[in-house]
This record gives structure tokens, C-alpha cells and sequence, in this order.
């Protein structure tokens, strides 16, 4: 199973609302599927264009390596050598920080993640998981 795109929308709306209530910086929000491709994204007016790559590589990471930017980053600052590998097995593409959120459905099962960029890592879980909770999702930080 993967994500649908109506699901990926509504986290995307969702995560912005989410960011126009706590009054973030202009957010970049990307939805993968199971298999790490873009299954949607947006980045609002005034955020980088740069955002993108952020955002995807934090949820690259996630699905990819079926674990979430929290645990991620943890993982980097203990076993830096394996992330530093992980990071050339994937072409530089994944980024261990918060903000990489692991997606599920309600039986567990991985079915892709979510990466939000543009304020503070804490922050950019915040509304990344507003989304997931508002497509009823189970999201992993």
C-alpha cells in the first residue's frame, strides 16, 4: 500500500494551515510514497526555492531507511561513519533531521513520509504530523 494523492494533499493543506496558525516561516512541504518517489508538493510564496531538495531528502531518509529524522539525527550524532555511508549509498539525497516524518496506515504499515522545511526542525514536525493527523495517518517523528 502507498499513499494516495487526495491523502497527500490534505497533509499538505493541513501541515500549511498548521504553519499559518503557529506563524512559521513560509514552509516547502513534499509527500513520498512507500518507494521514495514525490507523490506531491508545495512550497509556499516566500519560502527558498531551494526548499525542495530539504524537504525531500528529509523524507528520503525517513522511508528509505524506515526511520524517522528524529531517530535519524540521534543515529548521526552516535554513528556518524553510518550515516555519512547511508548519505553515499543514497547519493547525498537524505538529510537527518526533524521534519522527516515516517508515514503509516492505521496497521502500521510504512506507505511513504513526509518532509516539512522552512522554520526550525521542531517546528516542522509540528506540522507535518497536523497533516498526517488530518488525512488519519500515523506519522512517526
Amino acid at each position: 500500500m502507498t499513499i494516495s494523492l487526495r491523502k497527500a494533499r490534505v497533509i499538505i493543506r493541513k501541515a500549511l494551515e498548521k504553519g499559518h496558525e503557529m506563524d512559521l516561516k513560509p514552509l516547502s512541504v513534499v509527500v513520498l510514497d512507500a518507494g521514495g518517489h514525490v507523490q506531491a508538493f508545495e512550497r509556499e510564496d516566500g519560502a527558498a526555492p531551494g526548499r525542495f531538495a530539504i524537504a525531500q531528502g528529509k523524507a528520503y531518509g525517513s522511508v528509505m531507511l524506515g526511520m524517522a529524522g528524529t531517530a535519524q539525527m540521534a543515529r548521526a550524532e552516535a554513528q556518524a561513519y553510518f550515516m555519512t555511508a547511508v548519505n553515499g549509498a543514497y547519493g547525498g539525497q537524505v538529510i537527518p533531521v526533524p521534519g522527516g516524518v515516517l508515514l503509516r496506515d492505521k496497521k502500521g504499515v510504512v506507505i511513504g513520509a513526509v518532509g516539512v522545511t522552512g522554520d526550525t526542525s521542531e517546528n516542522d514536525a509540528t506540522a507535518a504530523m497536523a497533516g498526517i493527523e488530518a488525512a488519519g495517518l500515523i506519522g512517526e517523528i
